[in-house]
């Protein structure tokens, strides 16, 4: 399951001229967090702080129906791709689902600590719904957005490790592992797209893409804070302190959502792609250290 896929396609497009690393290898790492039978089902795993909990809780929910949609709207651009690309679709595929079984392990842990996420969920439903009525390169756009956002993410939880400080190590290693391999694939929705859309003008594709972007970004920060006081409000958390309690940990400290705003702004600069930052020096960080603890 760790090594890289390979596949030969019929008929396919030169590769794409990316900052896309040619070296780079995409690795599903099929990996299992928080299944031991000895393991303690902590309703506040992370340090016993309810706001960080809520924080990375509300987040996860969002993964397992969400990067089934992000499996589909890829693979429905894949025809024609080079040999290159639709290896890195394919690798992309399988990181994904590792992913969406995993974070349903861990959403499982949630209802199993006494949360009921059904609000959460209709919150993803509802979304879905929305999108999937629209054309298919549209779902892509989104696709790419949420796929910077979840980067940018993972970015400044591993170069930040004041964000998983004090979590539970088994929840901590999971959400690492999962930045990891979001950075790792971080190009290749991106990639898809100019693949889908090489008979495009520049202009075209800058306007769709920062629309997307703008649209996503209205419904992925109000709803997953949302989100948040849902859960607060099932540990009797409620009025405006927690509220204020909430927005301080998201956007002041540590702040996750302040620290991603310059490189979510870079999403609308010309010349943009994922690769223009060349962030695998974590990725290396993250394996030694895994090696270190084997």
């Amino acid at each position: 399951m760790n090594a890289p896929f390979k596949f030969e396609t019929g008929h396919s497009a030169p590769p794409l001229d990316t900052p896309t690393p040619d070296d780079l290898t995409i690795i599903p790492r099929d990996r299992r967090f928080g299944r031991d039978e000895g393991t303690v089902q902590v309703r506040w795993w992370h340090g016993g702080n309810p706001y960080a909990t809520a924080f990375y809780n509300a987040l996860s929910t969002t993964f397992p129906k969400g990067e089934a949609f992000f499996i589909e709207s890829v693979k429905a651009h894949r025809d024609g791709a080079s040999p290159k690309l639709a290896e890195e679709i394919r690798a992309f595929t399988m990181q994904e689902i590792l992913h969406t079984r995993e974070h349903v392990a861990f959403n499982r842990r949630v209802t199993d600590a006494g949360y009921d996420i059904s609000f959460l969920d209709k919150q993803v439903d509802d979304i879905l719904a929305l999108v999937r009525e629209r054309p298919p390169i549209i779902n892509l756009a989104a696709t790419m957005a949420l796929e910077h956002f979840t980067a940018i993410l993972a970015r400044e939880l591993l170069e930040n490790p004041a964000h998983l400080e004090g979590a539970d190590a088994e929840s901590a290693e999971l959400w690492r592992w999962h930045a990891v391999e979001e950075i790792e694939h971080k190009g290749v929705a991106y990639d898809t797209w100019l693949h889908a859309t090489r008979d495009w003008s520049r202009w075209q594709r800058w306007k769709l893409k920062s629309l997307m972007m703008l649209v996503v970004t209205w419904r992925f920060i109000p709803e997953r804070m949302t989100g948040m006081y849902d859960l607060l409000r099932q540990d009797g958390l409620t009025g405006w302190r927690a509220k204020a309690k909430m927005l301080r940990y998201a956007f002041a400290g540590p702040g996750m959502f302040r620290k991603i705003a310059l490189p979510w702004v870079a999403y609308f600069l010309p010349g943009f792609h994922p690769w223009n930052a060349d962030e695998r020096h974590l990725i290396g960080a993250y394996i030694s250290g895994a090696e270190a603890a084997a």
